[in-house]
């Protein structure tokens, strides 16, 4: 082989490469791309840190929340457009800290604007009437007066156009809008559908029984 032919074929050898290379890179970068859109838009992920909604959800669980159910935030501002449906009773959502929105909160909607919200002694009622609540868990048989902790009695409360009173399934040990109040739907980044993965921190086992269980 001649020295021309060599030189031709290390140009050749040398331009498929950076072709499969810049394929590479695009492949990446598209793939990246639509995660980052995915992310922003459709789906995440979280895990959960606290107690606070035992024993629907658990130290450990790692869970996804449907972004667009609730409309697409426009990039830059808090407009919503593509709503689906807006946040109803029983929905289990994951918002801005309303007084530290860096950090994120997961609580169950309990009620929606317009409504008029009490509790007494630890039973609570939504516009006049007792709600069965099979998910709601109290571990404290104390009854703490209105007057002192709004724990176990509160309200009567109307909830303002546009907010969400939100509470923690275990009512007894959860920080919620019992003590600061509501929550607004330019903080609430969706809601959650599914535990995907469990993790028992003190076991350091997972929990499989309860990956893939969809959230009520």
């Amino acid at each position: 082989m001649s020295d021309h032919e060599i030189a031709a074929a290390r140009s050749k050898a040398q331009k498929s490469a950076k072709r499969v290379f810049w394929e590479y890179a695009e492949a990446i970068a598209t793939a990246l791309i639509l995660a980052l859109i995915i992310r922003a838009y459709v789906v995440q992920a979280f895990k959960i840190p606290s107690g606070s909604m035992k024993r629907t959800l658990l130290v450990g669980d790692h869970i996804l929340v449907n972004k667009f159910i609730y409309g697409t935030t426009i990039p830059f501002s808090d407009k919503r457009v593509l709503i689906l449906r807006t946040p109803q009773r029983g929905d289990i959502i994951v918002f801005k800290y309303p007084q530290d929105p860096s950090k994120d909160f997961i609580k169950r909607v309990i009620g929606v604007g317009g409504d008029t919200i009490y509790e007494k002694n630890k039973v609570l009622y939504v516009n006049g009437v007792r709600q069965i609540e099979p998910y709601a868990r109290h571990v404290d048989d104390e009854i703490k007066p209105g007057t002192l902790d709004p724990r176990d009695n509160f309200g009567p409360i109307t909830v303002p156009p546009g907010k969400f009173f939100v509470m923690g399934d275990n009512r007894d040990e959860s920080y919620d809008s019992r003590y600061w109040g509501y929550v607004s739907m330019d903080e609430i980044k969706g809601k959650a559908f599914i535990i995907y993965w469990s993790w028992n921190g003190k076991e350091h086992l997972p929990r499989l029984a309860r990956m893939g269980h969809l959230l009520e």
